[in-house]
This record gives C-alpha cells, sequence and structure tokens, in this order.
C-alpha cells in the first residue's frame, strides 16, 4: 500500500529515531553511490537516505539519477553529518520512476528565473517554486479561514457574463459562433441571437456586481476565483488570468471599508509567518543574495520577513488622494524631474507614485482615499462635500512596498439616482442594468467592498519580482502554454 509512506517533512519533525518508515519522492542528488538526499514536496529540506555499500546492484544504482522517483524502506537512525537530525538507513531501495539524466533539465545547480519559465511544468520541484507554491497554498487557504470566522458567506459569482464591471472593455469574448461564417444583422453587425446564450458574453474581469447582490441578502459575501482582463500588458505586475478575493458588505462606509481590508492582509500574512517560516526563511535568504547583485540605490530597504513583520505589527498610514499629490509634487523625485509620469491633481497614480508614497515617504503600507471620480468606476459613491470642480469619490486604495496598488475598493453608490446619473455620464446602457439597479430600489442600504489581486499579495509575501512565477501556468501576450 502506498498511503503507508510518512512524508519528508513529518519524518524531519517527529520523534521516529529506531522506527521502521516507507518513504518515497525524487532523488536530488545522490553521492558516492551511497547517500541520497530525497524529496517529496511536503518541504524544502531533504532527506537523507544512507544506502549501505553492496545493498544495491550496479544496474540499480546507475538508475538512481536527480529526478528519478524511489520507494524507500529503512530505519531511521540519528544523523551523523551536519544538517539534519535523522536520516534513513535503507534497507530496500525501489525505483518508481526512471529519469535520463542527460536528458533531465532541472540538474542540480542554479537556473535562472527566465529559464524555469520556459520549464513550467517542472519548476514547482525546485526549492524556489516549491517555497513560493506551498506558502500560495497557504495565503489561499487563510483567506477562506479569515472570511469563514466572520460569518462570511463563499459566493461563487459566474466566469461567463453579459456585463463589464470596469467599464474598460477589455474582454475575452466567450462565443460559439462560426468564425469563416459568422452570422450579421442588417447593418453588419455580429448577430449574437444566434449564439450559444443569445448574446454577447465574457469571461468576466471582476465578481463584484454580482457580489453585491449577494450582499443584499446575505449582509456579507466575498468571492475568490479566476477573472481575466485582455489587456495587452507585458510587465512583471499583469496576467491575463488571475484569481480576485472580492469581499461584499451591506451596513459599511468607506472607514469599515479599510478597516476590514487592513486587517484581512494582516491575517493572512500573519498565518503565512505562523506555518510556512521554513519557506519564507528561504526566500528571504534568496532574496538577500538577488539584492546584493543590484546597485546600493536599488536595493530594497527591508529583508522579506523583516518587511512582513513590519506589515503585521504596522497600522498602515491613511491619506487622501489629494494629500498623495501635494507630497509627490514637494517630493525631491518630483523637483529632479525623477518621475517618467506626469503629476498633478486628477491623474491616475502610476506605479512609480505610489511606490514613492510607500517605499520612499511613509515606509510602510499606505491607503489612499477619496479618488477623483473621472478616474474611478460608476459605482463609486460621490462623496458630498468637494471643492468646485474637484468632484472625488469614496473609494480606497491600499499601496504595497514593491508593487504599488495590492487593493482597491470603495463605499458603493447607494442612491439610485445618482448611480443613473453617474451610468448616463459614463455611457453605460441602464436597459442591461436594471438587475444591478434593482438592488437600489429595493431596499438599498450603505455598502462597500474591495478586490486584492491574489497574485499580487502572494507576490508580495514570496518576494518575488515577477508575478508570473506566483502562478502555476501564466497567461500572458501571446503566451498560453499547457
Amino acid at each position: 500500500m502506498f498511503n503507508t509512506r510518512i512524508k519528508v517533512k513529518q519524518l524531519l519533525l517527529a520523534e521516529t529515531v529506531g522506527q521502521q518508515v516507507t518513504v518515497m519522492g525524487w532523488v536530488r542528488t545522490f553521492r558516492n553511490n551511497q547517500f541520497i538526499a530525497l524529496n517529496d514536496g511536503s518541504t524544502n529540506n531533504n532527506l537523507q537516505v544512507v544506502v549501505e555499500l553492496g545493498l544495491l546492484d550496479d544496474a540499480t544504482l546507475k538508475r538512481i539519477t536527480t529526478g528519478a522517483s524511489l520507494k524507500i524502506v529503512g530505519e531511521v537512525v540519528e544523523s551523523l553529518g551536519k544538517g539534519q537530525k535523522v536520516e534513513l538507513k535503507a534497507t530496500t531501495v525501489e525505483i518508481l520512476g526512471d529519469c535520463d539524466a542527460e536528458k533531465y533539465p532541472l540538474q542540480p545547480k542554479k537556473h535562472s528565473l527566465e529559464f524555469l519559465r520556459e520549464k513550467a511544468h517542472l519548476r514547482f520541484r525546485t526549492n524556489t517554486f516549491g517555497a513560493v507554491f506551498r506558502l500560495r497554498h497557504s495565503l489561499a487557504f487563510a483567506v477562506h479561514q479569515f472570511f469563514n470566522q466572520k460569518g462570511f458567506v463563499y459566493l461563487h459569482t459566474p466566469i461567463i457574463t453579459a456585463s463589464d464591471a470596469e467599464g474598460a472593455g477589455e474582454m475575452f469574448r466567450v462565443t460559439t459562433l462560426p468564425f469563416d461564417n459568422t452570422p450579421r444583422n442588417a447593418d453588419g453587425a455580429v448577430d449574437f441571437s444566434e449564439d450559444f446564450f443569445g448574446k454577447s458574453t465574457n469571461l468576466t474581469v471582476s465578481g463584484q456586481l454580482e457580489g453585491e447582490l449577494g450582499a443584499m441578502a446575505f449582509s456579507e459575501i466575498y468571492t475568490f476565483g479566476p477573472t481575466f482582463r485582455a489587456e495587452n500588458s507585458n510587465t512583471t505586475r499583469h496576467l491575463a488570468e488571475f484569481w480576485m478575493i472580492e469581499p461584499e458588505m451591506a451596513f459599511f462606509d468607506l472607514e469599515d471599508n479599510m478597516n476590514l481590508a487592513e486587517e484581512f492582509i494582516q491575517y493572512i500574512i500573519r498565518y503565512a509567518l505562523e506555518h510556512n517560516l521554513d519557506d519564507l526563511t528561504f526566500l528571504d535568504q534568496r532574496l538577500e543574495e538577488e539584492e546584493k547583485q543590484k546597485p546600493a540605490a536599488e536595493r530594497a530597504e527591508f529583508g522579506l520577513l523583516e518587511k512582513l513583520r513590519f506589515v503585521v505589527d504596522s497600522q498602515f498610514e491613511r491619506i487622501t488622494y489629494t494629500e498623495a499629490i501635494q507630497i509627490l509634487l514637494d517630493s525631491p523625485a518630483y523637483k529632479k524631474k525623477k518621475f517618467k509620469y506626469e503629476v498633478g491633481w486628477g491623474i491616475d497614480m502610476q506605479s512609480e507614485h505610489e511606490r514613492y508614497l510607500v517605499e520612499k515617504h511613509f515606509k510602510k503600507p499606505v491607503i489612499v482615499t477619496n479618488y477623483p471620480a473621472h478616474i474611478k468606476s460608476f459605482y463609486m459613491r460621490l462623496d458630498d462635500h468637494c471643492e468646485p470642480g474637484k468632484q472625488t469619490v469614496a473609494a480606497m486604495d491600499i499601496l504595497a512596498p514593491g508593487i504599488g496598488e495590492i487593493v482597491g475598493g470603495s463605499q458603493r453608490e447607494e442612491r439610485l439616482e445618482k448611480l443613473q446619473a453617474r451610468m448616463k455620464e459614463m455611457h453605460i446602457p441602464e436597459e442591461e442594468m436594471e438587475w444591478y439597479l434593482d438592488t437600489r430600489r429595493f431596499g438599498t442600504v450603505p455598502h462597500a467592498g474591495f478586490g486584492l489581486g491574489f497574485e499580487r499579495i502572494v507576490q508580495f509575501v514570496t518576494g518575488m519580482g515577477n508575478i508570473r512565477d506566483v502562478i502555476a501556468f501564466a497567461r500572458t501576450p501571446k503566451n498560453c502554454e499547457y
């Protein structure tokens, strides 16, 4: 029976000296025809297996290569070597799967992240990606645990939708219409009545609008699922397919929203620190080596573990958009023309501006509120008291070191007439959104919510510089492997 095996992580932690155990895993290295470093993915730490000379014939020894999979039965003994308390003295070694050493891409040496992106189907077997994806798992578990403990309902919002929650139009079309003989109306437009759903549909860019419907019944819901943006952006921060966490809360205002988002971020980071310290320590050391290669002026202020503990233990700074713009205008970076993008009231702040506020000015996470209405979505609540010509909305973005925006949210516009006016102003057809407007017609309440890009928080916690390295199989422009 295979399920009698003990995992490497458990064996290394448990007091098992003298016990007979079965382990299974993949060979990382095999030295002197005697010492196997075995790993099963449960931890970055390898189990040293000692094979006594003469136990195996030459043919079997030649098959124990890096990448081969083994089943080993043996006795746990105290280790004489450095770095581990115990090792396994093998009594039987069975090869489950051979691995051609000359063809196997992951040789026991350092590989670049670029190379490993091309071998994404194998990169999970490396220490770096083992740590990253165990952390991704823990963070996902912590997300559900946080909201469950607070009594939120987990709502599965649709992946195929007829609405564009962001109004940006950067959507992937879903259709069964033939490309070579597309049905068209008299005016030449595509006749979507012939399509599978009888109308134009696309992959969702957000579960927010549907989430609001749930919040109007359950008070507090959250979604956690894949979202899609057909944005032709080849950067280290963007993906075409990514995962979003989107809570929606009835009877919440902007301040309640900020409080929840800050508590949420600190909770899931704390969970990772408590449950994945080995992986974080490995990534901290990895990042330290990476930082040494950079010019002194470009090095991060904090190490990874130091940064995470600082975020967990610090109150986030809270400023308005207007205050943020003034800080940027007064900054040495602006005066010395170091910003690539212009600064002024009304701009949509770029990553360089956000990172300046977080990394140079406040040196901690920052929540920016009350953005200009014209750069934000139609559903955000208009602020009641504004300067002439400077209409703002009750929006909030959380900015994090190394990344910039990590959370975007707002109090939603609960007043029907004002929401209808905003939709008209932004050319959003009211007839297509009657279902959404009904939440304002029938028992409207003040409510709020936010969205957190899951890959962004995984990037932040792992210290990985490229968002493509924190999702198993990245979907980006001109790239859809596997």
